[in-house]
């Protein structure tokens, strides 16, 4: 069963518990020259084919890279378990609805997270040197 989480899936006024909360913020300049300097092998571990592929695709690339970055650092705190080895990565994969509002696809060990009528939403911005990620797991009265 894949999982799969939508920023416009409950209104807040429906939110009954939140069950964790997680932010992060990255200096664009360190995604940067991570690539530069460790290129497809920095890339293949932290981003899947798609992140890279729309990230590539993009006038400020690294800008993308990074706010997806900040953004599966943000989940993995909102889930309180940390980076281990139990999940990669690309385990947390950030994709953007036709609007531009961003949503998270979990995968592999993380699939099975959000069951139970568990929602997350995530957001993302960025300035010219750093972008940031907010992410908020919670269960609501939709999803009884």
């Amino acid at each position: 069963m894949e999982q799969v989480t939508r920023g416009d899936t409950a209104p807040l006024k429906d939110i009954n518990m939140i069950i964790g909360i997680g932010i992060d913020i990255i200096e664009i300049s360190r995604i940067k020259k991570s690539i530069e300097k460790y290129g497809d092998h920095f890339l293949d571990k932290i981003y899947t084919p798609g992140e890279i592929e729309y990230c590539s695709g993009k006038a400020n690339k690294y800008q993308h890279f990074a706010a997806r970055f900040s953004a599966k650092e943000a989940v993995a705190k909102a889930m309180s378990t940390g980076w281990n080895n139990e999940f990669s990565w690309q385990n947390i994969e950030v994709f953007n609805e036709p609007t531009g509002m961003p949503y998270v696809k979990l995968t592999g060990k993380l699939e099975s997270f959000l069951a139970d009528g568990k929602e997350l939403k995530i957001s993302m911005s960025h300035s010219q040197d750093y972008t940031t990620c907010v992410a908020i797991i919670y269960k609501s009265d939709l999803n009884k």
